[in-house]
């Protein structure tokens, strides 16, 4: 019987979602909390890769087990929950049909990206601290070329093995927001520099939402748009990083220069998968309450 996992994590400690040889992987922690409860190995396969140090909210994993002796989903989170580490939770354990697949079956994928721009120690571990001055209307227009059908080849990990770059993007943007220790308590965070007038993006975010997403993609666009914003690379600059859909890429072998067209990555840990997207058809099995 095949179920699925709705969960949640703090990446810092963990080299991504996949597993791998010799690091800690939010995949092989939860693998072995199943595994240890159903008292048989069983694997576990996720809606997709995250980076190192990435976090995540609201993944979907989905696990097999046998008919006979299946435990109770609201009884097994629980129990998931009293084993694993603080850094990850379980939201709820849900029958799903036989042939859902939480990677395959996703439709779309939304990343965010925290930045904030002046000293503020209660943001430091899930923000980026970046005291520019930015021009978040360029940022925005530029942003705006990445919605569409595209090759995204130039903002891609070297070295990655999959068969195509090309994603379709339909949202990407950069807003202001109020954290909750600012709004709520009233704190105050470090005195803008003399001249500035950055106090409504005191705190942002990039957002953005795609059918598939290439490794390091993310963290490769917030670091270019940065530059936009910066006046160091101008709009139409990098428009031309955005590739049309052209088949003679597909190769990896013809994506690996592109890389160093774009500018450099930002950290992983202001970055948050926030959501993942399945059909309406495949609603229902994932959200019957059981937990």
């Amino acid at each position: 019987m095949r179920y699925t996992v709705k969960l949640s994590y703090d990446g810092a400690s963990f080299c991504g979602w996949q597993v791998q040889s010799g690091e800690a992987s939010v995949q092989e922690c939860l693998e072995d909390a199943l595994s240890k409860l159903l008292r048989t190995k069983t694997g576990v396969t996720g809606a997709g890769r995250t980076d190192s140090k990435v976090n995540a909210i609201g993944y979907v994993a989905h696990f097999d087990i046998e008919d006979v002796g299946a435990p109770d989903p609201a009884e097994l989170a629980y129990k998931l929950n009293a084993i694993l580490p603080p850094s990850v939770v379980v939201h709820s354990v849900t029958p799903a049909a036989p042939d859902f697949h939480a990677r395959f079956d996703a439709c779309q994928r939304k990343y965010t990206y925290f930045l904030h721009r002046m000293k503020d120690p209660f943001v430091e571990k899930y923000s980026l601290r970046r005291d520019w001055d930015l021009d978040f209307e360029a940022m925005n227009r530029a942003a705006a070329l990445l919605v569409g059908r595209h090759d995204f080849a130039c903002f891609e990990k070297t070295g990655t093995d999959v068969k195509t770059s090309v994603c379709t993007v339909t949202e990407a943007f950069w807003a202001p927001y109020t954290p909750t220790h600012v709004s709520l308590m009233g704190f105050e965070p470090a005195a803008p520099a003399p001249g500035s007038e950055s106090s409504d993006w005191r705190y942002c975010y990039f957002r953005i939402s795609a059918d598939r997403f290439l490794r390091n993609m993310v963290r490769a666009l917030v670091g270019t748009l940065l530059e936009v914003g910066r006046g160091k690379r101008s709009i139409d600059g990098f428009a031309s990083l955005i590739l049309p859909v052209d088949e003679s890429l597909s190769p990896a072998s013809s994506r690996e220069s592109l890389r160093s067209l774009a500018g450099d990555s930002v950290p992983g840990h202001a970055l948050f998968l926030s959501k993942v997207e399945y059909p309406k058809a495949l609603i229902k099995p994932l959200t019957k309450s059981t937990v």
